[in-house]
């Protein structure tokens, strides 16, 4: 049985994939989180699966809601589910990462030396991040991955972009920070710091100040997701971050 707390972040991750959406439909399990404007971006256009289903028949249930598609991604926010789901997903030719749910459980930062921004203050520095990362996809699929952040305005009652800047002025790390004072939750999403800034502790600014941030606005529970397999896990678990349940997230073409 999930903690309690656990069982509240899944229920936001869930209610901020719906809002987030453009147009939902309700599918056996869960539902359907799509926007053709950014019909190049996965996570805009999947599956998340919050409730019980069928595991055999989660391969069909995605072919009909996502068949307009070239792609398909299934996000099963519970972990018994989505353990239950892997076998019939692989076989139907999905790959399968597992994402960590990390609660901050250390000592909050007094402070960081970084700060709110307006989209328009990251969008030059996180193109060039994506354009390193996919060096060879087309400029319309790192244009949907660079504006879909706007589309996170809709998924949270407090959405804030925060910043680290180098002397000089220049953006150098970044995150999303989602607030739900009513419910006590906050989210830290894709921390990213540009490339030729690696290493300085710009990062650590970022992520201090989004804590406090939080912190300030009542949200007790603070938490990030992070791939179980990649280094960034054991980044967050020194900063005070601890692992309280898991993910899981299905993709195919």
């Amino acid at each position: 049985m999930p903690r309690p707390e656990l069982q509240r972040i899944n229920a936001f991750l869930s209610a901020f994939a719906r809002r987030q959406a453009a147009q939902t439909i309700d599918l056996p399990g869960g539902f359907a989180a799509l926007d053709d404007a950014f019909a190049h971006s996965h996570a805009n256009n999947q599956v998340v699966i919050d409730g019980p289903v069928t595991p055999e028949a989660l391969p069909g249930i995605a072919d009909e809601a996502l068949g307009h598609l070239p792609f398909r991604m299934i996000t099963v926010l519970d972990d018994e589910t989505g353990r239950a789901c892997a076998e019939p997903l692989i076989r139907a030719g999905y790959t399968h990462t597992i994402e960590l749910v990390m609660a901050h459980t250390g000592p909050v930062p007094t402070g960081g030396r970084a700060e709110e921004v307006d989209f328009d203050a990251i969008r030059a520095p996180l193109t060039r991040r994506w354009r390193g990362f996919l060096p060879d996809v087309d400029d319309a699929v790192v244009r949907h991955l660079v504006d879909r952040r706007e589309t996170r305005r809709r998924g949270a009652d407090s959405v804030h972009f925060v910043a680290a800047r180098t002397e000089e002025g220049e953006v150098a790390s970044w995150a999303d920070l989602y607030l739900d004072p009513a419910t006590g939750i906050a989210q830290i999403e894709d921390l990213m710091t540009s490339e030729t800034h690696l290493g300085r502790g710009h990062a650590d600014a970022v992520l201090a100040t989004a804590l406090r941030m939080a912190t300030d606005a009542g949200c007790g529970t603070r938490f990030l997701l992070a791939d179980a397999d990649d280094w960034p896990r054991y980044w967050y678990e020194r900063r005070g971050f601890s692992v309280i349940g898991q993910s899981h997230c299905f993709e195919r073409g």
